[in-house]
């Protein structure tokens, strides 16, 4: 059973300390194409947050959105209420998350980012098993947001023998 007209992702969405400094990391690191924003939003006394989004009704809040390549839209989130938790999760934490973005060249990529000042973690990792062919590395916004790029330009060992892939920028119809 599934969702009646499930398609898949329209988008992700993530809440950051600064909308400006995002954006800016977003659109001139990353190369996201900013498309709009909204709000300031408020429950202006009522209960519209905690019903709709599930966030204390005393938040304020305005986003914005973008589009990366041919991956999935970020509606990038930055919400003021008094005593909300500032810390970044790490990726070990309930609540931890990392975006993974697909490169053609990952060398050229890491390179790409630090000289852009971005801090990369470590060096590129070769995966094994299921992910042999692909090469991967972590890196953070600004914030700490957890990142990572991933390059698998001959596929994955998974692949061998399947008709059907996990979705790929790489080969987005298959």
């Amino acid at each position: 059973m599934a969702i009646p007209g499930l398609r898949g992702t329209d988008h992700l969405g993530f809440t950051v300390p600064n909308l400006e400094e995002a954006h800016d990391f977003f659109v001139d690191v990353l190369g996201c194409e900013f498309f709009f924003e909204l709000g300031p939003f408020t429950s202006n006394g009522g209960t519209w947050l905690s019903e709709h989004v599930n966030v204390d009704d005393r938040a304020r809040f305005r986003n914005r959105h973008y589009r990366l390549g041919h991956g999935s839209n970020f509606e990038i989130f930055e919400y003021e209420l008094e005593g909300q938790n500032t810390e970044q999760p790490p990726n070990s934490d309930v609540g931890g998350f990392h975006l993974a973005f697909y490169v053609d060249d990952l060398d050229a990529a890491v390179d790409y980012l630090r000289s852009q000042g971005v801090e990369v973690l470590g060096e590129p990792t070769s995966s094994s098993g299921a992910n042999l062919g692909q090469r991967w590395v972590y890196f953070l916004s600004p914030w700490g947001m957890q990142l990572e790029l991933v390059s698998f330009p001959q596929g994955k060992a998974y692949q061998t023998g399947r008709s059907r892939l996990l979705w790929s920028p790489v080969h987005p119809k298959e």
